[in-house]
């Protein structure tokens, strides 16, 4: 679905987000679309809805981060002298180049990387565990190791709310509010704390907005109409017989 159809959930205030991190943000690319003198390139060098502005910006581009963009893949084949391998180590759009250059993995940055388990099942003496405690394909290995299990960057892992939500009933202290600010999944838990919620990494979370039914309904009713009007044209009656709606049942031309 077009990102335009996008709008911020009514309890964010959006005054106190922050423009830095929401470039970042692929559901906020209509907003960043409408203020280019606000963005924050380096950041948008992460988003991967921002592609296109990215292409039509290559000077301002930040490769170090377009290198964890894993829409950003057919930019950096074509220009890899300016891959950085510790954050391309991390995106998962990029296993075939690791795979072509293992030499140049670094693995504190693979551990991260969700498309990777493979590799790192292989080589988990080669794993560092507060880049794998992000991983959101590693939960399998954080309980099987949770003495490993670095809390700080767990909290910001999306496929590890079962485990969030246990520490919150029986040890709130492991969990970092700034980094769950950021956790896609923990929204419902955000919404409930609202005095613990960091705002400025709050920005970076895509589930801070949701569809815009309204506009959506506006944009296609034409579409729509068109549709109905076809579909339920006289000539077309005939097609809904024996379907169970009664008032077709008995219908001839």
């Amino acid at each position: 679905m077009s990102h335009h159809y996008y709008t911020l959930l009514n309890w964010i205030p959006f005054e106190k987000l922050s423009w830095i991190l929401l470039s970042a943000n692929p559901a906020a690319i209509h907003i960043l679309e409408q203020n280019l003198d606000k963005i924050n390139w380096g950041w948008l060098s992460f988003n991967l809805a921002a592609i296109h502005l990215l292409e039509q910006n290559l000077d301002k581009i930040n490769w170090y981060y377009l290198s964890y963009n894993r829409s950003a893949i057919h930019i950096l084949e074509q220009n890899p002298d300016k891959i950085d391998w510790c954050w391309l180590s991390r995106n998962p759009a990029a296993i075939h180049l690791l795979e072509k250059n293992t030499d140049k993995i670094i693995w504190f940055g693979l551990s991260y990387n969700s498309a990777a388990i493979h590799i790192l099942e292989q080589n988990q003496d080669k794993i560092d565990w507060a880049s794998l405690s992000r991983n959101p394909a590693a939960i399998h290995l954080l309980e099987q190791n949770p003495d490993k299990i670095d809390w700080c960057w767990l909290s910001r892992n999306p496929a590890a709310i079962h485990l969030i939500s246990k520490a919150l009933e029986q040890n709130p202290d492991k969990i970092y509010w700034w980094l769950l600010s950021i956790n896609p999944k923990a929204i419902h838990i955000l919404e409930q704390n609202i005095d613990k919620i960091d705002w400025v990494t709050l920005s970076i979370n895509p589930a801070i907005f949701t569809y815009d039914y309204k506009q959506i309904a506006e944009q296609r009713w034409p579409i729509n109409k068109e549709i109905i009007q076809n579909r339920f044209h006289p000539k077309n009656m005939k097609y809904f017989s024996g379907w169970g709606i009664e008032e077709f049942d008995d219908y001839e031309e």
